[in-house]
């Protein structure tokens, strides 16, 4: 595969080749710069490549603006100044220097580096032939923007998953905290009254006990009287 930098350079060869019938204003100087990257959502079918030059000792009359794109392993020509296919490129002309592609019809099959060359016909300079470092065209797949919008989803679900999960530990202990006073106050209360229940239930045991032995003691008395009346009749 050819490397962007080699490409680069037979493009500039083909600016001479192109532009052979310079002329002479040796002083004309040019700039180009362009955006490092442009994206485009998989909804959009037109988009519009800008570019900005600076030019100076160079006759405007002679101005023309080259595009070219470089794909994986080659270079095409859009406009060179005319475009190759109308109906899929046009260029504009913007006030400031600026200048813009318009690619119609945009597909996935268009992401590429598209780059921008200014000229001015008239200069023999090397300087008035120019090309920004290109931009890169991404347009994102309606499969791709699925899944990221099955990606957000998930995050967002998750998301709301640890904050109900925080929103009920912080609701929990807080539950807790107002409930500990009274729970602490309703257990004291209860063993005072399992307390008061044993003391109740010992009084009650020996009452018991006491009454059964007394009864036991009436039950002899009988007994012993008549045992004296017997021995004293005797």
């Amino acid at each position: 595969m050819v490397s962007f930098t080699k490409l680069k350079n037979l493009l500039m060869l083909a600016f001479d080749w192109i532009l052979h019938d310079a002329g002479s204003a040796d002083t004309c100087q040019v700039t180009v710069t362009q955006p490092r990257f442009q994206g485009a959502d998989y909804s959009v079918h037109t988009v519009f490549l800008t570019c900005a030059f600076s030019a100076s000792g160079c006759s405007p009359s002679s101005l023309q603006v080259l595009w070219f794109r470089f794909l994986t392993n080659k270079h095409e020509d859009l406009c060179t100044p005319g475009c190759t296919d109308q109906q899929k490129y046009k260029v504009h002309f913007l006030p400031e220097n600026n200048v813009s592609l318009q690619i119609n019809d945009l597909t996935v099959d268009d992401n590429a580096v598209y780059i921008c060359g200014i000229a001015f016909s008239d200069s023999s300079s090397p300087l008035s032939k120019q090309t920004g470092d290109g931009t890169v065209l991404m347009k994102t797949g309606a499969e791709q923007q699925h899944n990221n919008g099955k990606v957000v989803f998930v995050f967002m679900i998750i998301t709301s998953a640890l904050l109900f999960l925080y929103s009920t530990t912080v609701f929990t202990f807080f539950v807790i905290y107002k409930l500990k006073p009274k729970l602490l106050k309703k257990s004291g209360k209860e063993d005072q009254r399992t307390e008061n229940c044993k003391i109740s239930s010992g009084r009650k045991i020996f009452q018991a006990i006491a009454q059964e032995l007394q009864k036991q003691k009436y039950a002899e008395q009988p007994d012993d009287l008549e045992d004296d009346t017997v021995y004293q009749n005797r």
